[in-house]
C-alpha cells in the first residue's frame, strides 16, 4: 500500500520524467513516442520503478535498453528539475510496461470470435513485476 507522500513523489517523477524522455525521443528517433505509464516509490524515497511504454512497439525493447544505458543522464536531469521538492533523487529502474499490448491482443481475440474466458491458453501469461 503506497502512502499519500509516495503517491505525490510518484506523480511528480511520473511527469517530469515524460517530459525528459519524450524530448529524448523526439530528438533521437522523431515518430516515437515514449510514455511513462507508472511510477512506483519505495517506502524509504531510495528507488523509483519507472514502467515505459513505447510506441511504436517495434522499437520498445531497442529504446528501453537505450534509456536503462543512459539512466545516469536522466536521473541528473530529473535531480535539476526537482531538486526544490526533492532532497535526493531515487535510483531510476527502468521497465518495459506491455499492457497496452497485451489489451491489444484481447481487443484482437475477442474479434476473431475467441473468447479467452472460455480459452485462457490464447493469451500469453503475464509477468508479474
Amino acid at each position: 500500500m503506497e502512502s499519500q507522500r509516495q503517491k505525490k513523489i510518484g506523480g511528480l517523477i511520473q511527469q517530469d520524467l515524460a517530459d525528459i524522455l519524450q524530448r529524448a525521443a523526439t530528438e533521437g528517433s522523431p515518430g516515437t513516442l515514449i510514455s511513462v505509464s507508472k511510477v512506483s516509490v519505495t517506502v524509504d524515497l531510495s528507488i523509483a520503478k519507472v514502467y515505459v511504454s513505447v510506441f511504436p512497439t517495434a522499437k520498445a525493447v531497442k529504446i528501453v535498453e537505450e534509456i536503462k544505458a543512459s539512466t545516469p543522464a536522466i536521473r541528473h536531469e530529473l535531480a535539476q528539475r526537482t531538486k526544490h521538492q526533492l532532497r535526493r533523487t531515487p535510483e531510476l529502474l527502468f521497465f518495459l510496461d506491455d499492457s497496452l499490448d497485451y489489451i491489444e491482443k484481447i481487443d484482437q481475440s475477442l474479434k476473431e470470435g475467441e473468447n479467452p474466458i472460455e480459452k485462457p491458453d490464447i493469451l500469453p501469461r503475464r509477468k508479474k513485476s
